[in-house]
């Protein structure tokens, strides 16, 4: 291989690897949610959200989770927890994962809002709630932050 091709397959490889080490690293389970909280002393951020259906679930994910700027904020404050609804068959969710959501939503989203996000302590208990806002990452995460 020439050095321009590897040098660009040396670039789109690095490119990869940023993005998996930058991407949100999102818990589906409660238990463990509440594990990981407790071991690390951080609160919980739960998203109910429907992430093939609702435009602001989808806003939500792409202008805030998303973002480069949030998750380096809240990788060392929160532990992501995400309870998904989708419609489309393609992104059906287990059984069980779906109970579990359901079991979720029960508890903490019982009016079915979305995108719903609930910020718990170790314990699961609620310390604050919001939706989408138009704002920049920062400001949300200081927002969650602040319950």
């Amino acid at each position: 291989m020439d050095n321009k091709k590897w040098f660009a397959f040396l670039v789109i490889c690095c490119l990869f690897a940023f993005q998996e080490i930058m991407a949100q690293d999102w818990l589906t389970s409660i238990d463990k949610a509440k594990e990981m909280a407790r071991k690390n002393d951080r609160n919980i951020v739960l998203v109910f959200q429907g992430s093939d259906w609702c435009a602001p679930c989808i806003k939500l994910d792409r202008e805030i989770w998303g973002s480069s700027e949030f998750q380096a904020l809240a990788k060392d404050h929160f532990v992501m927890l995400k309870a998904d609804f989708p419609r489309r068959k393609k992104n059906q969710l287990s059984e069980a994962q779906e109970s579990h959501n359901k079991s979720l939503a029960s508890k903490y989203n019982p009016n079915g809002y979305f995108p719903y996000v609930v910020v718990l302590d170790p314990s699961g208990k609620v310390l604050g709630q919001s939706g989408y806002e138009k704002t920049s990452p920062k400001a949300y995460f200081n927002k969650l932050n602040s319950f």
